[in-house]
């Protein structure tokens, strides 16, 4: 599988040099390239974005108006698209920070061909009022991506971005920003608004709380923002959380039967969780399972995987069963030892066994 770094090459910086030769006859491409080009092998992805940003600074022109009519007409003839998009946009951040009037509208036109989220958060921090107030016109722009970048580009917890610190500190603004987006036709803005809701939750969860609340009650497309938005929290088992969504966090639930088979595996290999759930009166259910892996220095936290959401009958046996294979991957390496896993209906963990696991076997040629 191709890494994203690949994305950025010397074929992509030729295909932008053209969009950008194109649009305006006194672009210096040869000397672009060259600068673009000379090193970015030895770069990751982020630091090709950068690399070729700091190319279009020393060659494209140095008033701000005339970079922009250049940026536009690239994007009047179809260029600038997909990953090509991505050095210009961290030019237009870093190059033209200084002239919002001129780079924030030029981020609202780029960030269709991808994504200006990165580029925006900038200006959010150099000209808060100015970046906040266009942010507040945008919410309501006919373009899909631009009321995405509200949305997205403001996130305190953006990942790949650095954090956006007021409003770590303070959400209030940004949630503002999102109010009038709650009920977006788009489903992609409706997802980011959701994305950005669970961001704060991390740190704010009693101001997420009441404004699931209020979308909950007073707005159409709300159910989907909010059941995607309080995820977060539910997977911690949050009960004001799970009642928001419907779920009683003290719901009379019993756990039977609660196994793993084969509870003995290797590494890479995978074991069955199987249990039963009685409850004594109807109940909704969100059954999850966490399993706290074996670390360096003991059992970890638990991983919460989501398992189902089910209705349970009174007095009727509900039977579950769950593969899951314990197997390193790039953000996990699995331990020997025990790994406790635990089962948990409505945020409440009513059970728990462990699956003990051994080192790979490997296998040796012939001496």
């Amino acid at each position: 599988m191709a890494d994203f770094k690949d994305e950025l090459s010397p074929e992509l910086i030729g295909r932008l040099a053209g969009d950008l030769a194109g649009a305006s006859a006194s672009f210096d491409r040869t000397a672009f390239e060259q600068l673009a080009c000379t090193g970015i092998g030895d770069l990751e992805l982020k630091a090709r974005i950068d690399w070729i940003a700091r190319a279009l600074a020393e060659t494209m022109p140095t008033p701000p108006e005339e970079a922009g009519r250049v940026i536009r007409g690239a994007l009047d003839s179809g260029g600038l698209t997909g990953w090509a998009s991505m050095p210009v946009n961290a030019y237009v951040a870093s190059a033209l920070r200084d002239r919002p009037d001129v780079a924030l509208p030029l981020l609202a036109a780029l960030t269709s061909r991808y994504t200006a989220e990165f580029a925006i958060r900038p200006f959010v921090e150099a000209h808060y009022e100015v970046t906040m107030g266009q942010l507040r016109a945008w919410t309501t722009d006919p373009d899909e991506h631009v009321r995405r970048l509200v949305s997205e580009g403001t996130r305190p917890r953006l990942p790949w971005a650095s954090q956006l610190s007021r409003f770590v500190a303070d959400p209030a603004p940004a949630l503002a920003l999102l109010e009038p987006l709650v009920n977006d036709e788009s489903l992609y803005v409706r997802r980011s608004v959701a994305n950005h809701l669970n961001d704060i939750s991390k740190d704010h969860p009693d101001l997420v709380l009441d404004a699931a609340r209020r979308w909950s009650r007073g707005s159409t497309q709300g159910d989907f923002v909010v059941r995607h938005g309080l995820r977060t929290l539910v997977k911690r088992g949050h009960p004001e959380a799970l009642a928001v969504l419907g779920f009683d966090h003290h719901a009379p639930i019993e756990i039977t039967d609660l196994a793993c088979s084969p509870s003995t595996i290797s590494v890479g290999e995978a074991t069955t969780v199987t249990f039963t759930l009685h409850a004594t009166e109807a109940t909704r259910a969100a059954v999850d399972y966490l399993v706290h892996y074996q670390g360096v220095r003991g059992p970890k936290a638990g991983k919460v995987f989501k398992l189902t959401v089910q209705d349970l009958p009174a007095g009727q046996a509900v039977h579950f069963s769950r593969r899951h294979r314990f197997e390193s991957l790039s953000v996990r390496t699995i331990h020997p030892g025990p790994h406790r896993i635990e089962v948990q209906a409505n945020g409440r963990v009513l059970g728990a066994t462990e699956v003990h696991i051994t080192a790979a076997e490997t296998s040796e040629g012939p001496v």
